[in-house]
């Protein structure tokens, strides 16, 4: 099984410098990571480091994040940007508030209005499980397969005491999502490749880590 095909190398801090970044896209290139996963100020840099090294790896933004809680036209501007800086995939965060509050048909008709401002490139929704319990998670991936997405993510990285990505959450997403030919990323907490190894045959077809180095070497 070759990891860094799956792995997309991740640096969401607040307080990452722009030296991280370039050190984020010299690991991707040095090890061959699927891609990087970034801040919306860091996408311009990342994809002009990388159409300097030649090298085919993807460009991934985060938007309507860590919170899920922007307006819709906030988020759509955002999708613009990224891609307008040269974002290859745009991973956002689903309206958790909408899930909970059992609004499914405001959720499914903002994602689908996302996926319009994606054109050609794909969408990943972040679910955020550590806040939703199986049945939101569910329906949850049931609002993406209306909206046409092309992914559904675990989790964020930025609940406070959260665990993350779990065999037992991918599983769920997997068998929800996978007969639409939807992928699923786990992201949150992966550490080691034991764990990734366990992701991956729990039906994750990506991995969005900051430890893709530790995994890989």
């Amino acid at each position: 099984m070759e990891l860094a095909k799956y792995i997309e190398h991740t640096n969401l801090k607040p307080n990452a410098s722009q030296d991280d970044i370039k050190k984020l896209v010299q690991e991707a290139v040095q090890y061959g990571f699927y891609g990087v996963c970034v801040n919306p100020v860091y996408v311009k840099l990342a994809h002009n480091l990388i159409k300097d090294s030649n090298k085919d790896i993807k460009v991934i933004c985060v938007v309507n994040f860590p919170l899920g809680a922007n307006s819709l036209s906030t988020t759509i501007f955002q999708i613009e940007e990224a891609i307008e800086n040269g974002a290859d995939e745009i991973d956002t965060v689903i309206n958790i508030g909408a899930i909970k509050s059992g609004n499914y048909k405001l959720v499914a008709d903002e994602l689908t209005e996302q996926k319009k401002a994606c054109k050609d490139k794909k969408l990943k929704v972040i679910l955020e499980t550590d806040l939703l319990n199986s049945a939101e998670i569910k329906v949850a991936c049931l609002n993406c397969m209306t909206a046409g997405v092309d992914f559904v993510k675990t989790s964020t990285g930025f609940v406070k005491d959260g665990v993350g990505a779990t065999v037992e959450n991918v599983k769920l997403m997997y068998q929800t999502v996978a007969k639409k030919g939807m992928g699923v990323k786990a992201a949150g907490g992966i550490k080691s490749k034991l764990a990734a190894i366990d992701l991956i045959n729990a039906g994750a077809s990506r991995l969005g880590t900051s430890s893709g180095v530790l995994i890989v070497s």
